[in-house]
């Protein structure tokens, strides 16, 4: 197969073209039903697909997340791997939430799931968890890289827990956090028009402007929409780093369903509230 153009570059040009929006594809229970579908594979399936034959061909970004479709075994992966080829196939990228994070082979593994290129669940790029180390991503980093794929690391998240681990402050002064936008730093330099590794930082969190968030990379941020951030939000947590980020809408879009016009729509309008906040 042919190596993929690097993905922050991959990433650069679909924002540019569809605009700056991530949708996550989150089919939890109580969303299904809302949708009028039951809690089991043909719920899962029909939701899937729905939302893939909508949005696919306009929206940049798709975020699965696994953990909905793991929970019906092998059948529900079927799912997914259906969902992310199509999504693919349209022209979109494709970031699986699966927030892996491990050691050595383990985590050679989990890379090779995601980032291997004839790979079913081969995806653009993956969530992982640092918190093992950040050298403990060696192996996602060096297969990321061999396949033009990209990695999003667990950095600055919106949930209250993180805190603890993420704002702890090491020896030297520095926190957690933003000792793994360092490293982030350090592996995306030189690339152009962005590196492929990027960060997740929660677009709820406020006030950034203590952290370097010039990593020249994506950054993911979750929280727009029903965990209360606003597009209109992202300048002020962002400041000069907003170009590159990467605003996830979930439950802002998909409660929207299942008809697709309204879809779309939502999506179209938060895409087009986030090109108006970020100047893009």
């Amino acid at each position: 197969m042919s190596p993929l153009e690097p993905f922050g570059a991959r990433l650069r040009h679909a924002m540019d073209a569809r605009g700056p929006l991530c949708v996550g594809i989150d089919p939890h229970g109580s969303l299904l039903s809302a949708w009028g579908l039951n809690d089991d594979v043909a719920g899962l399936e029909r939701f899937t697909r729905t939302v893939v034959d909508a949005l696919a061909g306009t929206v940049a970004v798709f975020k699965p997340q696994s953990a909905f479709f793991e929970r019906f075994g092998s059948r529900g992966i079927a799912v997914l791997e259906q969902a992310v080829a199509d999504l693919r196939d349209a022209g979109a990228l494709v970031v699986m939430d699966a927030k892996r994070g491990d050691i050595g082979s383990t985590m050679a593994a989990y890379a090779e799931t995601y980032l291997r290129k004839d790979s079913p669940l081969f995806s653009d790029a993956l969530t992982v968890s640092p918190y093992l180390g950040y050298g403990s991503l060696k192996p996602a980093v060096d297969l990321a890289r061999e396949s033009g794929a990209g990695l999003f690391v667990l950095a600055l998240t919106s949930n209250p827990e993180g805190a603890e681990v993420q704002r702890a402050v090491r020896e030297d002064g520095r926190t957690i956090g933003a000792t793994m936008l360092a490293h982030l730093a350090e592996d995306n330099a030189g690339q152009s028009p962005m590196g492929s590794f990027g960060a997740v930082v929660g677009a709820t969190l406020g006030d950034l402007s203590s952290y370097d968030l010039d990593i020249n990379g994506p950054l993911l941020a979750p929280g727009i929409g029903a965990q209360g951030a606003t597009p209109a939000d992202l300048p002020a947590v962002f400041g000069p780093a907003v170009r590159n980020v990467v605003p996830n809408v979930s439950r802002g879009v998909l409660r929207h369903g299942p008809d697709a016009a309204a879809l779309r729509e939502a999506a179209e309008r938060y895409a087009d509230e986030v090109r108006a906040a970020v100047g893009a």
